[in-house]
């Protein structure tokens, strides 16, 4: 076992003058290979240095390419994307609220007297905020016009993390493959939209639909299985108030 040998120690034998000199010469021969080695990364970095600079140089460049893209071109062109979309808004907003629906939504769809419908944002301005949130407006709009394969291909390209508007771009996928007489489709995007949030609104709601999709699919088990969700957790729900008559039916019908 190595013994621990104080500085300025004098070997007492020929033994113990091995062992120091031994010990010396491993010592050196670590400070020797470290030294080596940072003699052979700073000879690397010299010799490479030219295409280090030059490495870093692309990193900010790009870094910096990226910042003035988001600050003086995709910023800006968001913003007048979102100037553009104001009236195609307005009128979808109207065919909401309105009587002439048909008529309002394909205004807001191909635009009306030089201004852009939801159509021309997402051909014009693709990759900004507006025109996504355009593909859920056209495929709602299209939707509502019982129009449904155009309403799945809207839907689709719409994306968000939003609470609201994702339930309901898949819960509107959903009402189209159901009309589309294709509920095997439907159920999966009604199971998505009530499990991409949990609220009040769209989560008892999607349940529901989803509980009538699995019960024209012949699954009971399902069916019963939503509809006691809604029953449990969202009792005060619009949903909610009837929920008992659908469990009633199905137990009854087992």
């Amino acid at each position: 076992m190595a013994t621990y040998k104080k500085r300025g120690y004098k070997p007492q034998n020929k033994k113990e003058e091995k062992e120091l000199e031994e010990a010396h010469s491993t010592t050196a021969e670590v400070f020797g290979t470290l030294d080596e080695s940072a003699s052979r990364t700073e000879a690397w970095v010299a010799k490479n240095q030219k295409y280090i600079f030059i490495g870093i140089g692309v990193v900010a460049v790009a870094v910096l390419g990226f910042l003035g893209y988001q600050e003086f071109v995709k910023k800006p062109k968001n913003i007048e994307a979102a100037n553009e979309s104001f009236f195609a808004q307005q009128y979808f907003n109207e065919a909401v609220n309105g009587t002439n629906k048909d008529s309002l939504y394909t205004l807001a769809l191909n635009g009306a007297e030089g201004k852009y419908g939801f159509l021309d944002i997402i051909d014009k301005y693709k990759g900004t905020d507006a025109a996504n949130l355009a593909n859920y407006s056209a495929g709602m709009a299209y939707l509502n016009m019982n129009k449904y394969q155009e309403a799945i291909t809207y839907l689709q390209d719409f994306s968000t993390q939003d609470a609201i508007l994702g339930p309901l771009a898949k819960g509107g996928m959903a009402d189209a493959f159901m009309q589309l007489d294709q509920p095997e489709e439907a159920l999966g995007y009604y199971e998505d939209a009530f499990a991409a949030s949990k609220n009040e609104f769209t989560t008892p709601r999607f349940l529901f639909k989803a509980g009538i999709a699995a019960q024209e699919l012949g699954q009971k088990e399902k069916a019963l299985k939503y509809f006691n969700r809604i029953k449990k957790e969202y009792p005060n729900s619009e949903e909610g108030r009837t929920i008992d008559i659908y469990i009633g039916k199905l137990e009854s019908s087992k």
